[in-house]
């Protein structure tokens, strides 16, 4: 066993759970006027989505199957195949065990629903928010303490989600997952400073992960291109530049944030600019922008490591699996084809897989 290995506590920063019926089972029963049903579209029956009241809140994430997944790893060279009950958890102990042979030791979960624009009904959102933040506290109490998430907020009513943060943190929790757009607003607008206080109070990190909120922008932004570049994660880099030039790193300067499943590639260009526009200005951007804002970046194995440390530091770095997903950004086997590059040394990949993530999850 390498230095590395006995030293190191390997935490994958960017998992997933895959949403089923079972998540409505903890509304409240005066809620349950809001539980959604999953219908199959009449386009490809392997596709289905979720219907509250005849509005659309989103797909019930496709996972691949086996043939898909032999396919992804022919392409790509990215392992993305997992047991069913392990993405979707009625059984937390299988995902443990294929954590085991992954080589993780905790994961952090992030939702797969949250990621396109859920309801536009505020108290719909609140009550889907409640019952989503119930179901992984209890995934939490039977996770050994290996599996953290990441708590959804109802974001329509941003003075509504303290108590859901609080709940969060006291039930396993270590991030409150943003956006980066809301219907017409971008994550930067003061209308969310009441979450940001939360978050900040309690210690817990804003985690915004690759997404869309915006129907409008998301449809605008749906080109021939297709992979979900310019729909998610072209708004996700934008909003990590909005926040490096607002305020809100110096009303919230306690505050740490995460910007997950985006790769790493582009923080050079976001920071060079940053540092440009910002010139003569009141508050001037430095290269060490990220690192003075407590902001933290999840990568891939094929960025350019060493090109990108050159800015955004070793220190502001983690990465992930994206397990139980099955897109370009998802790679199972990270950890061990991380370990095993030769152009980083061992501290640089401690510090990603385990302290770096350590301390913006508070872990």
């Amino acid at each position: 066993m390498s230095t590395l290995e006995l030293k190191t506590d390997v935490i994958d920063a960017d998992a997933h759970v895959v949403e089923t019926e079972r998540v409505w089972d903890y509304l409240d029963a005066s809620d349950q006027k809001y539980r959604p049903t999953l219908m199959v579209s009449p386009d490809n029956p392997e596709r289905k989505f979720w219907m509250l009241d005849g509005e659309n809140l989103g797909s019930k994430f496709p996972s691949p199957d086996e043939k898909q997944s032999a396919h992804h790893l022919k392409r790509f060279g990215r392992e993305v195949a997992t047991p069913v009950e392990a993405r979707e958890l009625s059984d937390v102990s299988q995902r443990l065990r294929h954590m085991d042979e992954l080589g993780i030791d905790v994961q952090v979960m992030f939702n797969s629903l949250w990621i396109t624009p859920l309801t536009s009904r505020p108290d719909a959102e609140i009550a889907l928010s409640w019952a989503w933040n119930r179901w992984l506290a209890d995934v939490w109490k039977l996770g050994a303490n290996r599996l953290r998430w990441t708590c959804v907020v109802p974001a329509l009513s941003p003075k509504e989600a303290a108590p859901q943060i609080r709940f969060a943190k006291e039930h396993g929790a270590v991030g409150v997952c943003m956006r980066p757009f809301e219907r017409e607003r971008m994550m930067t607008d003061p209308f969310y400073y009441p979450i940001y206080e939360a978050a900040q109070s309690l210690d817990m990190p804003i985690t915004v992960h690759l997404g869309n909120g915006s129907p409008e922008l998301f449809k605008l932004m749906t080109n021939e291109a297709g992979g979900g570049f310019s729909t998610f994660r072209v708004p996700t880099v934008t909003s990590c530049y909005a926040l490096i030039m607002s305020e809100i790193p110096r009303v919230f300067s306690k505050l740490r944030w995460g910007f997950i499943e985006v790769s790493s590639q582009w923080v050079p260009w976001v920071i060079h600019e940053a540092i440009r526009r910002s010139l003569g200005s009141a508050h001037p951007i430095s290269k060490d922008c990220l690192r003075e804002y407590n902001i933290y970046v999840s990568t891939q194995t094929d960025d350019d490591f060493p090109y990108i440390i050159s800015y955004a530091s070793e220190d502001n770095l983690v990465i992930g699996t994206d397990y139980g997903h099955g897109d370009t950004s998802s790679e199972l086997n990270a950890i061990a084809r991380f370990k095993a590059m030769k152009d980083l040394s061992a501290e640089v990949k401690r510090k990603i897989l385990s302290e770096n993530p350590k301390r913006l999850y508070g872990i």
